[in-house]
């Protein structure tokens, strides 16, 4: 039996090949594809959902594991050809109202919004994901269950029509011709993402376009109105903590100072941009400015080289743990999370070019360094090979000097950096 566990193992190389590609076929074709900041914070993000997804996994696979049991008159067999094609087209179906409803109801935008973020369109968006989507979502996939589709296949069709979408993030492809008609494709995908009247919440599916022409929410890219990306409420922040939470934090904001009952609980279920008007009155909002310069605070080269290098580490660190967490005790893995979480977190700050992260920085790799050092363990590991202790102090001691210097100069040049919230 194939395992979502083994697709996504060969799964993700896969993912940073293709970014590759997708980086080299941009540069030779002159495009401006990528921002390093706004990668590192889409991964990041990616990165934050995979270790939230160890934790929380077993919610929505448990939850439906128990209604197909339960409550489904009969169990459709799972070696059957149909049943796989029609589960996945099914899935889809499902998927394209649960998306729809992502963005039409502010408590599911909450979660959602996270993959919207990013005012670039490259591949690393599509591996920008939600670290709450599991608190709602399962919902919508419940009648699979009930049509007594098997948990195994439903865990399998849910990943393929994940990864199926991962190629649709992109600008160097263009339009597909017969297949933009029946299919979610690059162009399709990037209306989507798009905050241009033409596009907004518009082309919902997830790998067929057939069910928003079907159920009137198709738009086709239009060369005269090129798509640009982002939100109505832009994040203006690489906080990977804060991208998860903002749009909680400003329901909760408006429900709280709402005069009347029924708009608190309007506030979580009307659209998103709803306010009640005795609040936006109150506490009025500045307008969308569909033309506002993209947010990408400058930091120096040598800051930028930084980060780009602690974050590939995190990333080599992020693997190791998805590989050891299940087999730990959950006290060492949630210890291990939340390093992981700790460091995404002033990694932003760093990307922003603000002080506090340097500050993070130096004591999560100066503390890392003298905690492998003393302790000659690591999460979970009783005791450490000598030689990897020996390399991993080195990293980790070698990163805090550097940062040392990198930091005086940002100081000494505060003047010429843009505060990342001013």
């Amino acid at each position: 039996m194939i395992t979502p566990e083994r697709i996504m193992a060969w799964a993700i190389p896969g993912f940073f090949l293709l970014i590759g590609v997708e980086l080299l076929l941009a540069k030779w074709r002159g495009r401006d594809a990528y921002d390093s900041n706004d990668a590192i914070n889409s991964l990041g993000l990616g990165m934050l959902s995979q270790i939230v997804g160890v934790f929380t996994k077993l919610f929505a696979i448990g939850i439906y594991g128990w209604c197909a049991t339960h409550l489904a008159p009969w169990t459709l067999p799972s070696n059957s050809l149909w049943v796989w094609i029609s589960g996945l087209l099914l899935y889809d179906l499902l998927y394209y109202w649960l998306h729809r409803l992502g963005h039409e109801v502010n408590v599911l935008w909450a979660a959602h919004v996270v993959h919207h973020q990013s005012e670039r369109y490259n591949l690393t968006t599509a591996l920008r994901q939600t670290g709450s989507g599991f608190l709602l979502g399962w919902i919508a996939y419940l009648p699979m269950a009930l049509l007594g589709y098997p948990t195994e296949l439903f865990a399998v069709v849910a990943l393929i029509d994940l990864l199926y979408q991962f190629w649709v993030h992109t600008e160097v492809i263009g339009r597909l011709g017969w297949f933009d008609r029946v299919f979610c494709s690059p162009s399709n995908h990037r209306a989507h993402h798009a905050v241009n009247d033409r596009y907004l919440d518009r082309n919902y599916g997830g790998i067929l376009i057939l069910w928003d022409r079907l159920f009137g929410t198709f738009v086709q890219e239009n060369d005269d109105d090129p798509p640009i990306y982002g939100t109505r409420s832009p994040l203006n922040s690489f906080n990977p903590l804060w991208a998860n939470v903002e749009v909680y934090g400003a329901m909760l904001k408006d429900s709280w100072h709402a005069r009347h009952w029924l708009d608190k609980l309007r506030v979580w279920i009307k659209p998103p941009g709803w306010r009640p008007s005795d609040v936006a009155a109150r506490f009025p909002k500045a307008g969308f400015d569909l033309h506002h310069a993209r947010y990408s605070p400058p930091i120096s080269p040598a800051l930028k080289f930084y980060c780009i290098a602690q974050f590939a580490l995190l990333l080599l660190i992020g693997v190791n743990f998805l590989d050891v967490a299940p087999k730990l005790a959950w006290l060492p893995a949630a210890a291990y999370a939340m390093y992981l979480v700790y460091s995404l977190w002033a990694l932003g700050f760093l990307l922003e070019g603000r002080r506090i992260g340097m500050w993070l920085e130096l004591l999560r790799t100066a503390g890392t360094a003298v905690l492998v050092a003393v302790s000659e363990r690591w999460f979970g590991v009783a005791h450490l090979d000598g030689r990897l202790v020996v390399v991993m102090v080195a990293v980790f001691g070698i990163g805090a000097l550097a940062l040392l210097p990198i930091a005086g100069h940002e100081r000494r040049h505060a003047d010429s950096i843009r505060p990342a919230l001013g």
